[in-house]
C-alpha cells in the first residue's frame, strides 16, 4: 500500500442538473471546488497546504470560469469534462486583489503552529 499522495484529476463529488457543484482535486493534488450559475461554471483552485477541510476566500490561489451552455448538466461525464478542462486552465488569483488575505494566512499558520504545541 502507497502511502503517498497520488497526483491525477479526480472527482469526489459531482451533483448534476443547473446547479451542478462538487470538489475534488487536480493533477498537483490541489483541492478545488466547482459550481454552476446561471449557465457558467466556476471553479475555485485552493493552495496545496491547505489545512482546514473547509476553505476559505484567502485559501483560493486561482479561479477559472466557462459557459456551460453547449454542456449536458444532466450527464456527469460532460460535467466532469467541462470541470476539469477549467482546472487545467486556471489562472492564479492577484494576491492583491483581496484585502487582508497575507495577514489572514499568516495568522491562520501562527495558529495552527501554536495548536500543536
Amino acid at each position: 500500500m502507497d502511502s503517498g499522495k497520488t497526483t491525477g484529476f479526480a472527482l469526489e463529488d459531482l451533483s448534476v442538473g443547473p446547479y451542478a457543484h462538487g470538489f475534488g482535486t487536480n493533477a498537483g493534488g490541489q483541492a478545488f471546488a466547482f459550481r454552476v450559475r446561471r449557465s457558467t461554471l466556476f471553479v475555485e483552485v485552493y493552495r496545496a497546504d491547505l489545512e482546514s477541510t473547509v476553505p476559505d476566500k484567502s485559501d483560493v490561489v486561482a479561479t477559472a470560469e466557462r459557459s456551460m451552455i453547449t454542456v449536458d448538466l444532466t450527464d456527469e461525464r460532460s460535467i466532469a469534462a467541462a470541470v476539469r478542462d477549467a482546472v487545467a486552465a486556471a489562472e492564479p488569483v492577484n494576491p492583491g486583489t483581496a484585502t487582508g488575505t497575507t495577514l489572514r494566512a499568516l495568522l491562520g499558520r501562527l495558529s495552527s503552529i501554536l495548536d500543536r504545541r
